[in-house]
């Protein structure tokens, strides 16, 4: 069915709560007959509520979603990510504490949402759904009602136009560019550019007699691939297909291109895309000491300009959230009781002569560190968890191949 990609799609889309992702941040916040809410709120942020009930069903989501609805799963699960029902609830409050300090950032600085835009990713979405029915289907899977997954969606495009308004414009420094020059030197070593002919895989006469002239030295790559390729976006570049530690080829192309050395050119190469003719145009041999980014290709050092940049972008994002985090007036109030989501875990766990909680098999049940449930006060993890929501509608995650003429 076609709709099956909408879970991995919506979550993706959707607003992750702190580092749950898929498990805790696709979760209705609305109510559910099924589920004894207590109301009241949980805590306040700069004097904006948060619902008491939209944490319990963001809990009560996530535990469908883990398939730890009854108790003695869900008492399992928590010990074994080194939580209690009390720092669970804690960290999704600070993960929804997270998200209105976006939100009141952005209004702060004039960042809204088109709802149009917001229409334009849901009936993406539902282009995958035969009928109106597979869609509710897919949305009650998920816990969620149409509302609020377009919810979910305007509000992983307020944090994505948040996030951009730290994007930093200016070029970095040679001193910042240079750090990072030298660590990934290594990375590029022994990295190689290529240049190729692509011809259609019926082509294989046509193919033969071109790579004959280029042997013969009748024609180079680049006029070759200029009159003859069916790469018509190389073709323009005198066959020019970049380095391949900056790009992923097809399989058969880059065993090929393995076995060239620079100047060398490869006998027929035939890939999904037709037959290929590929020349080694230039292998990069990282020196031993980095002193200047002139010192590597062009083509690595805008790579490298583009991460610096973006490193420098997130980190302005960071010190932003740290610091309204801690300016924010943030109360969190104690748990109350009657949680649906409550399990006295020590019915189902015991502790050992050393003190560590095991289940009642005797396995030592690993603690906070060794899961990736946890995160540090301040981070960045709500914009960092939030995907582009363009992903909602990707139907490819797949490098760049080797040519546009596919």
């Amino acid at each position: 069915m076609k709709g099956t990609k909408f879970a991995l799609a919506a979550c993706a889309a959707a607003l992750s709560l702190t580092c749950f992702g898929a498990l805790f941040g696709c979760s209705s916040q609305g109510g559910s007959s099924s589920v004894a809410l207590t109301g009241g709120v949980a805590a306040t942020v700069n004097g904006v509520e948060i619902s008491e009930d939209d944490v319990t069903m963001t809990i009560e989501q996530g535990r469908v979603n883990l398939g730890a609805t009854d108790d003695e799963t869900w008492a399992n699960w928590l010990n074994d990510q080194g939580y209690t029902v009390e720092s669970l609830r804690e960290e999704i409050i600070e993960s929804m504490v997270t998200q209105e300090l976006i939100r009141q950032g952005a209004e702060e600085r004039g960042i809204t949402v088109d709802p149009a835009q917001v229409d334009e990713y849901v009936n993406e979405m539902k282009a995958y759904y035969d009928d109106s029915d597979q869609w509710n289907t897919a949305l009650e899977t998920i816990g969620m009602t149409e509302e609020e997954y377009r919810d979910s969606i305007s509000d992983s495009l307020l944090i994505q136009s948040f996030q951009s308004d730290f994007t930093v414009e200016d070029d970095p420094t040679e001193e910042d560019m240079l750090e990072y020059a030298q660590m990934y030197a290594s990375y590029y070593d022994g990295a190689k550019k290529s240049s190729h002919v692509l011809f259609n895989a019926e082509d294989t006469a046509l193919a033969q007699e071109v790579l004959d002239k280029l042997n013969s030295g009748e024609l180079d790559i680049a006029t070759a691939a200029e009159q003859y390729s069916q790469d018509t976006g190389s073709a323009a570049q005198g066959g020019d297909v970049g380095w391949d530690k900056l790009t992923s080829f097809v399989t058969e192309y880059q065993t090929a291109l393995d076995g060239l050395e620079k100047g060398q050119i490869s006998d027929l190469v035939t890939s999904t895309y037709g037959i290929h003719i590929i020349e080694c145009t230039d292998v990069f041999t990282a020196p031993e000491e980095v002193t200047s980014t002139s010192q590597l290709p062009e083509e690595f050092v805008e790579q490298i300009k583009e991460l610096v940049k973006n490193n420098m972008s997130q980190q302005a994002y960071n010190d932003w959230l740290t610091e309204a985090r801690e300016n924010a007036d943030v109360v969190i109030n104690a748990m109350p009781e009657g949680l649906p989501y409550y399990v006295d875990i020590t019915l189902y766990v015991t502790a050992n002569e050393n003190g560590n909680v095991s289940d009642e098999s005797g396995d030592v049940a690993g603690d906070a560190s060794d899961t990736s449930a946890g995160s540090t006060e301040g981070e960045s993890s709500e914009g960092e968890g939030s995907s582009d929501a363009s992903d909602a509608s990707a139907t490819s995650g797949q490098p760049a191949e080797v040519t546009d003429g596919e």
